[in-house]
């Protein structure tokens, strides 16, 4: 279990990484943020990823949600945290890329095809993830003698397919695709094994990377 003295601990060594001596990187971060890539990842906490890429500070432009979800472009009352972050990276920051970063046993994705876990109400959850439930339909139809785990598999790659279709409702995003200016990119890491596989929209299927 992490504890605060962890985490003081790994400030002091970031500290003396990006402060100390004769780095410059956070004196050039002070004038401004000029991020190329936008990443839309889940909140788990075993899927940081900047450290999945080794990304540096002042690299990616990250939001993070329960099962890396993107909701379709609408108007009206509402607080829309990722609209609100999508418009600021692409039309405020213009951002060249935005990434949709899935991975292997999502508890996200899990809520939306077995249930939220025991003890939580899932009076969130449930709605949020209900933003997935076609895909889902659909995927119990294209494979309905798969197991659990392999649901679950196949529902996360379908997930991050969904959030790239409602990343492309969004009319300043579609405008600056359709440009050539902007580029939508869905990935998926497996915290099995390592491996991170990219979407191909040609075949629309995954492969891995490297």
């Amino acid at each position: 279990m992490s504890n605060i003295d962890q985490f003081v601990a790994g400030y002091e060594r970031f500290h003396e990484n990006y402060f100390a001596g004769d780095t410059p990187l956070f004196g050039e971060l002070s004038q401004g943020q000029n991020p190329s890539t936008m990443i839309i990842a889940c909140s788990d906490s075993r899927v940081d990823p900047a450290i999945v890429m080794d990304a540096k500070p002042g690299d990616l432009f990250v939001v993070r949600n329960v099962a890396n979800l993107v909701p379709p472009y609408e108007k009206g009352g509402g607080y829309h945290g990722v609209s609100a972050a999508l418009e600021f990276g692409v039309c405020g920051l213009g951002v060249r890329h935005i990434m949709v970063m899935g991975h292997r046993q999502c508890g996200g994705i899990k809520a939306l095809t077995e249930g939220v876990p025991e003890g939580i109400d899932g009076e969130f959850i449930r709605p949020w993830v209900s933003m997935a439930s076609h895909a889902y339909r659909r995927v119990k139809a294209d494979f309905p003698n798969a197991s659990a785990g392999e649901m679950a598999c196949h529902c996360e790659l379908a997930g991050i397919i969904v959030s790239l279709e409602n990343l492309a409702t969004f009319p300043f995003i579609k405008k600056r695709i359709d440009e050539g200016t902007l580029t939508l990119h869905g990935w998926y890491f497996d915290i099995e094994t390592g491996v991170m596989s990219a979407y191909d929209p040609k075949t629309l299927k995954f492969a891995p990377l490297l």
